[in-house]
C-alpha cells in the first residue's frame, strides 16, 4: 500500500520554525515530482512549494518564498520542509502530495495522485 506520512507539525511562536518531513513507504517516489500543500480552517487547500524528482527545481508560492525550503531525499525516500520566520497565518494542516506524472512544479492540487494525511501547523501570536 502506498503511503506518504508527514510528521514535525506542532506549535510554536511567530518568527519560530519548525521541520516537516514526509516519509514515503510502498513505492519509491524518486521518480515524481513532489509537494507541500496546506489548509488552513474555512479556506481551500493552497499550494505551499513543490520540487522536482531529481532536486535540482523547485517552486515557491509568493507567501512563503525565502522563508520555507523543500528539499528531498531520494535515497531514503523522504522529503522536507524548513519553515523559517514563521507568521500567524500560516497556521494549517500541512500535507504533502506526490505526482503520478510529472506535470511540472507549478502543478495544481488535481495533478497530485499521492497524499499524506496531513500534520497540524499552528503559529502563535
Amino acid at each position: 500500500q502506498v503511503q506518504l506520512v508527514e510528521s514535525g507539525g506542532g506549535l510554536v511562536q511567530a518568527g519560530g520554525s519548525l521541520r516537516l518531513s514526509c516519509a514515503a513507504s510502498g513505492r519509491t517516489f524518486s521518480s515524481n515530482n513532489m509537494g507541500w500543500f496546506r489548509q488552513a480552517p474555512g479556506k481551500e487547500r493552497e499550494f505551499v512549494t513543490a520540487i522536482s524528482w531529481t532536486a535540482r527545481s523547485t517552486y515557491y508560492a509568493d507567501s512563503v518564498k525565502g522563508r520555507f525550503t523543500i528539499s528531498r531525499d531520494n535515497a531514503k525516500n523522504m522529503m522536507y520542509l524548513q519553515m523559517n520566520s514563521l507568521k500567524p497565518e500560516d497556521t494549517a494542516v500541512y500535507y504533502c502530495a506526490a505526482q503520478r506524472y510529472n506535470v511540472g512544479l507549478q502543478a495544481q492540487a488535481r495533478d497530485y495522485a499521492y497524499w499524506g494525511q496531513g500534520t497540524q501547523v499552528t503559529v502563535s501570536s
